[in-house]
């Protein structure tokens, strides 16, 4: 038969010994892994953290990078629209000083001529129209003293010769409303008038034009010149 182990006080005592022993190396063993979790779950949170704060920091970066895009994008949609005011502004100038050259360019409308004056044929007619002439030609005289000397050289009458003075012994009458011999007709015929001696108008102007010239005007005539 198998040997009875007889378990005495010693044994018991041993045992419980080892047994305390265990549960203190348990205990130790349990403690040490509860200190070991709160530092890894520390790291963990720290970790977290970090890549929340590296979110955080690249969310802001990117809203900075387009709140400065869209500043650019603000000040160079204003630089356009000023670009394009002033363009319009100079294109309207430019169109309003083609319009003003244009107007100031534009040829005037010729003036209908006027009709040409007309005159009576007769003495009246040719004194006026000799008088209309010599103001052209800046040669002094009114309508008396033209009057004046024609009805004292010729009583009006346009064909009147004289032949018996010394001019017309000398071959060169005096002819006309104003008795002009022809040398003095040639030497003062005033251009634009007919080179006839004894066409009214002519005859009257050559004389008036010899009379400014020898007496200051043919107002200042009142006998024979």
């Amino acid at each position: 038969m198998p040997r009875t182990i007889r378990i005495t006080r010693s044994h018991k005592l041993a045992a419980a010994v080892l047994v305390a022993a265990g549960s203190v190396t348990a205990i130790t063993a349990t403690g040490g892994q509860s200190e070991a979790q709160p530092t890894a779950a520390t790291s963990s949170a720290t970790a977290e953290k970090a890549a929340t704060g590296a979110a955080t920091a690249k969310e802001s970066a990117a809203k900075k990078a387009a709140a400065e895009n869209a500043a650019k994008k603000a000040a160079a949609d204003a630089a356009a629209a000023k670009k394009a005011a002033a363009k319009e502004r100079s294109e309207k100038q430019a169109a309003n000083r083609s319009t003003e050259r244009k107007a100031v360019a534009a040829p005037k409308k010729a003036a209908p001529k006027a009709a040409p004056k007309k005159y009576a044929n007769n003495l009246d007619g040719w004194i006026r129209e000799s008088l209309d002439i010599m103001k052209k030609k800046n040669i002094p005289g009114s309508y008396e003293g033209l009057h004046r000397n024609i009805m004292r050289e010729s009583s009006g009458n346009p064909n009147a010769v004289n032949d018996w003075d010394i001019n017309a012994r000398n071959g060169i009458p005096s002819k006309g409303l104003l008795q002009v011999i022809q040398p003095t007709f040639d030497a003062y015929h005033v251009k634009g008038t007919p080179k006839k001696l004894t066409d009214p108008v002519a005859n009257i102007t050559a004389a008036a034009n010899y009379a400014a010239d020898r007496y200051g005007s043919i107002d200042n005539v009142d006998s024979a010149y």
